[in-house]
Order: structure tokens, then sequence, then C-alpha cells
């Protein structure tokens, strides 16, 4: 952040506030070590702090200290709009738009409070007194550390705090092997471990978590695999009868993309999966080199992200979805043959 942006956090926080904090749809570990982590922050400079999620989160991150303390828009709908109704100030984590939160979008968007964005995707909304945007930053998680450290305020980085962006950060770097994981943040990971937060333990906790229906339907999801030699292009599906017959939860299909995206030859990899509750096809994208699946999200499939990591949507029948993607793809195809 550059001084003027820290000025103007300085002054935010200069007396105490009711802040909330809020993370996008379906958190993933950056959005809830994240908010978490400077909820945490807050809380120790004497301001009132609630941490807000617009919806749940998958059990493999209910470990994460003082999770249990979140509010679920979905499920304490009236307690959200009291505590955003009387908050001074909204800090807004891991997502650029409002409408990332679903349904408690409107409700932000009518909020009398003054906001504050932290995030790392492009294309940023401005919405907020004070935007802390970095694309090239690896991870939210990551930004918080760096937000504190702007303020001088490492002091308070303690053990609850350290796990919660570790966490952030190797989630949302593929456990530090994506091409945004750079020195710093191996620096930043270091100075977490020194405070606190234990690597291996957090590692086994997110990832050491499978259950015999998430190993099967990741074999149901292998056995799906389309692989389209002539685009660099693989991807899967899974169908709401393939989740049913497998006892889906939140957070089962997590990681399924990148298996598609790590064969030799494939430069752009997404998977398809129905929900017939939402009535829509969710789909993320992973891809290699400068082939940016943020663009190709936005353009195609009402999304975005990352040059490399991005999701989207359809509201047509899953086939429809596929083959209107396969339709789509000898437009890119000297990109997708050109990446490295």
């Amino acid at each position: 952040m550059n001084s003027e942006k820290i000025n103007q956090i300085k002054n935010l926080l200069k007396t105490q506030k009711k802040i909330v904090v809020v993370g996008h749809k379906n958190p993933d570990g950056d959005a809830l070590g994240s908010c978490l982590g400077i909820a945490n922050y807050l809380q120790q400079k004497g301001h009132i702090v609630q941490v807000v999620m617009p919806n749940d989160f998958p059990s493999f991150l209910k470990w994460i200290p003082e999770s249990n303390s979140i509010l679920n828009f979905n499920q304490h709908t009236a307690e959200v709009r009291e505590v955003i109704s009387q908050a001074d100030l909204i800090f807004t984590l891991d997502f650029n738009a409002l409408n990332r939160t679903g349904d408690l979008g409107t409700l932000l968007e009518n909020a009398k409070a003054d906001f504050v964005m932290i995030d790392h995707h492009q294309q940023p909304d401005d919405y907020a007194v004070v935007t802390y945007s970095d694309v090239s930053m690896c991870s939210t998680a990551e930004m918080v550390f760096h937000f504190m450290e702007a303020l001088e305020d490492l002091e308070f980085l303690n053990a609850e705090i350290s796990t919660q962006l570790y966490t952030g950060i190797m989630t949302d770097t593929g456990s530090f092997r994506f091409p945004a994981t750079t020195a710093t943040t191996h620096r930043v990971i270091a100075t977490l471990i020194e405070n606190g937060a234990n690597n291996a333990a957090i590692h086994q906790n997110v990832y050491d978590t499978n259950t015999p229906d998430r190993l099967k339907l990741l074999g149901v999801a292998l056995s799906n695999l389309t692989i389209l030699t002539e685009f660099k292009t693989a991807f899967i599906t899974l169908s709401q009868k393939e989740l049913d017959d497998h006892n889906f939860k939140k957070g089962d299909t997590e990681g399924f993309v990148n298996y598609a995206l790590s064969m030799e030859g494939i430069n752009m990899a997404a998977i398809f999966i129905e929900s017939e509750k939402d009535n829509i096809v969710k789909i993320s994208f992973r891809s290699k080199g400068e082939f940016s699946v943020n663009e190709f999200a936005r353009t195609h499939f009402n999304g975005g992200g990352h040059t490399n990591a991005a999701g989207g949507k359809s509201d047509t029948a899953l086939i429809k979805t596929t083959s209107d993607f396969i339709s789509i793809l000898p437009t890119y195809k000297e990109a997708l043959n050109y990446v490295a």
C-alpha cells in the first residue's frame, strides 16, 4: 500500500469501530484465512469485529482458529442484517465485486458503512473508500500480512493469526507451487511459522481428510475426463446424480480440476459440476503460462478470477454447457497451442 492509503486506514481505525469482515460466497481457505486473520488483528487493536460469510464452508476448513465464530448469512440472516446495519466499517476480503457474495450483496449495497477492500483479483469494482488491490499477490492472506506490516503492527502477529494466514496462503497457492508464489511469499511463510503456524499440522488438517465417498467421486470424475488434444485442453464433468451417489459435501471436488491440468501437453483444464439446487452448472478453469482463463471466463461464462485460475457458471444443461465450451475453443486454438 502507498502512504496515502496507509494514512487513510490509520484515520479510519484511530477510534474504536464496529467492523464487519466479509468473504465471498462458497468461501475457500484464502477467504476464511484472510478474514479471520484480519478480524483477529482488528480485535487486538480494540475494535468490535464480526466475520460474516454468505454461506457455509467445507468441513476440512472448520478447524481453523475462530472459524466457529463466523456468522453464515444463509443460517443467521437476522443476525447478519443486524451487525451490518450497525457497522461503522465493512472490510471485504478476497473478492472484487459485491455480487460475489450472492444474496448478501444487496444488503451490502445498501449498507451505510464505509468499505475497505483487500483483494488480489483482476478488475476490482469501485465501491470502497480504500481499495488495496494487488493482482500480483498469490493470496489475500498474504496481503493481510503486508497490510499489518504497512501499519507497523506485526507485533500483533500471534499464533492464531499466523495459522489463519498460513492456511489462506497454502490453499491459494496449491501448497506453494503456483507461479504467483514468490520469494516474498516464502519469507512471509517463514515469519508465520516463527510466530506459531504449525505447517505440518495445517497441511494435514486441510489435505489429509479424504473420505471413501470423496475418493470414489474422484474416480468418477477422472473416468469422465475428456481430452481435446487439438486445443491442448481437457475437461471433467460431474452430474448431480454422480454427486448424490457419492454423498457429495461442500468442498469434495476441491482440486479435481488440477488433475486434468497436470497432464502433459494440456494448457487449459475445466471442470463442469451440475447443481440442481442452484439450477446452474458451476465451472472452474485452470491454465498454464499466459493463457488467461480470467478473460475466458468473463467473456463466455459470467465469471472471472486470475490469469491461471478462474470460475464461472452456465444456466444451460450440463451437456449443452460442455458442447458450448467445445464450440468456443477453435477461437482460442492459436493461443492455447502457443502456451509453453
